[in-house]
């Protein structure tokens, strides 16, 4: 609550010196998670994160299907199993059960960690185009996430697009050679 207040002063005294500096202020807006939505680079690492994790997503499945028809065996069979072959496949099903936890807990764990070194890269990427552009135009601020609104004539969301696209194909064309 106390960073809502001092968002809205500081909106508050913008507004307020608005007037004097009208003629001189150059103010834009980005909608960031568009851009991180639909920037090559977020398309990019989607699909790394895809293609790294998808092994162990599979493994994880099948993991998952051995034990669900394990339980199926056991609730089928179990009363005419000896005791001993009952106790030994209760057994082996909670062995089971532990580990696709353990597994899931660290595949969500090991997704996440490598989802936010991502995520940082993109978000960095992002951070020096809207920065270029704002030097390249002379603008004073861009404001990102937390307008209401803002007009097409200071929304930049679309340059910044355009030039991470730039960027993303020289760097593939880079790659390629």
């Amino acid at each position: 609550m106390n960073r809502f207040f001092q968002t809205a002063l500081g909106i508050f005294l913008l507004l307020g010196t608005a007037s004097v500096l009208a003629a001189e202020a150059r103010v834009g807006f980005v909608n960031t998670p568009r851009i991180l939505e639909l920037a090559p680079q977020a398309k990019l690492a989607r699909e790394r994160l895809e293609q790294e994790f998808a092994p162990r997503d599979s493994e994880l499945a099948t993991a998952q299907k051995n034990l669900k028809a394990q339980e199926e065996k056991l609730a089928r069979d179990g009363a005419l199993m000896t005791l001993e072959e009952r106790r030994k496949l209760e057994i082996d099903v909670r062995m089971q059960e532990r580990d696709l936890k353990r597994s899931r807990e660290a595949f969500t764990e090991d997704l996440n960690l490598r989802r936010n070194e991502e995520f940082a890269r993109l978000q960095r990427e992002v951070g020096d185009a809207i920065v270029a552009i704002a030097k390249q135009d002379g603008y004073d601020l861009i404001f990102e996430t937390g307008v209401v609104y803002a007009s097409e004539r200071v929304d930049l969301t679309e340059r910044v697009l355009g030039l991470l696209r730039q960027q993303f194909e020289a760097q593939n064309k880079k790659n390629t050679k």
